[in-house]
């Protein structure tokens, strides 16, 4: 297990755990230490390929477990059983997880069972509501029982951690590795070394607002009320709302139900990556639910309403660029039109500030790791002689 190259098996299943680790997979990579794998569960199939696509990875292993209208305890029963065989082919050194989702603490859990230290990328991340979000919170939690090493990307996320008792000797706090994908593509963009999407909109000077939802703990009637705030926004003459639709039935449904046959609405294919980033530059602001939008905006200059009560990134609300607006209809579009209509307001969110990042997360844990396996071929090397 610490021969010239010492495996490091990376373990993730969904688009936004590929975009955290493509960049330190890359890295890893390049400084040639470590025979690095990847395991893919495809927890999220066509989301994911699109994410390994764009940074050219291949993996290793294809769990392919994704199966229609999946439960969380079925998904989490097949990753675990069909990692079995994947540890005992790759004889991993060490295995990496991202984040939060079931794959995250299968993968945690796996290496918990065939006493393989488990390292945990974007560590220490909390609301403290075990609901919210759902089950995310709690793989979270879990995973970080089970961890040995744990990347977090602040410093409020590495304080949670020791408030749970976690030695600070295994604490690192690396920034979020999300930033070094958003500003290598946004660079990449800028530079034209990858082309652009030909996008139609915003038209007429319309401002573009994009939106991303698909929270499981928002189904039901906290989805509808978003769509029908969204739909109250779109009569507004001077917007333009584009949503690529997560495929989950209970996004689909009601959101082509209430916001489909609009002129100034589009209800897209989930978009791969780099498009995603192209429409994020191009955006006036978001609205969103999920976590890594959270991070990757400020990056941008643009300010986010998240649709949710509770965040484990309070960062970026205590920096004034994300504002938590919940899901209740009146509120969502009260924040919108402020930002539409007050010119200082949108002013005092669009400040480039990020607290989760400057793009050199990849390069602080691939020196943590490297540190990490010279200490330990040397103390190897002392009890042979």
């Amino acid at each position: 297990m610490l021969g010239e190259h010492p495996v490091l098996l990376f373990v993730f299943g969904t688009r936004p755990e590929a975009i955290k680790l493509c960049p330190l997979i890359r890295e890893l990579r390049s400084r040639q230490t470590w025979a690095v794998r990847i395991c893919v569960t495809a927890q999220h199939r066509a989301m994911l390929d699109q994410v390994l696509e764009a940074f050219q990875i291949t993996p290793d292993y294809d769990l392919d477990i994704m199966r229609p209208n999946q439960t969380l305890s079925g998904l989490t029963a097949r990753i675990l059983e069909a990692l079995e065989p994947v540890l005992a082919h790759a004889a991993p050194y060490m295995i990496v997880v991202q984040g939060d989702t079931t794959t995250t603490l299968a993968g945690a859990l796996a290496g918990f069972y065939h006493r393989i230290p488990v390292a945990h990328v974007e560590a220490g991340l909390r609301t403290g509501d075990p609901a919210h979000p759902f089950p995310e919170e709690m793989n979270r939690v879990l995973t970080s029982r089970l961890a040995e090493l744990h990347f977090a990307p602040t410093g409020g996320a590495a304080a949670n951690l020791a408030a749970e008792g976690i030695p600070n000797g295994r604490i690192y706090v690396t920034g979020n590795t999300g930033i070094d994908a958003v500003l290598f593509v946004r660079d990449a963009l800028e530079s034209g070394a990858i082309a652009g999407s030909h996008w139609l909109y915003p038209n007429n000077g319309r401002r573009l607002i994009v939106v991303t939802s698909h929270r499981r703990e928002n189904f039901g009637d906290g989805f509808v009320r978003e769509m029908r705030a969204l739909a109250r926004l779109a009569e507004r003459p001077d917007v333009e709302i584009v949503y690529p639709v997560h495929r989950n039935p209970n996004v689909l449904g009601p959101a082509h139900e209430l916001l489909g046959g609009r002129a100034n609405v589009h209800l897209l294919e989930p978009l791969a990556y780099v498009p995603f980033v192209d429409l994020l530059r191009r955006a006036y602001f978001l609205i969103t639910d999920s976590g890594g939008i959270q991070e990757e905006a400020p990056s941008l200059g643009k300010p986010v309403l998240v649709m949710r009560e509770k965040t484990e990134r309070p960062e970026a609300v205590e920096a004034g660029t994300v504002k938590l607006v919940g899901t209740d209809e009146d509120r969502i579009v009260r924040e919108a039109t402020c930002l539409l209509d007050d010119s200082a307001e949108y002013t005092r969110m669009t400040r480039v500030h990020n607290p989760y990042g400057d793009g050199q997360a990849s390069r602080r844990i691939g020196e943590v790791l490297a540190g990490r396996l010279k200490t330990n071929k040397e103390n190897l090397a002392g009890r042979v002689k």
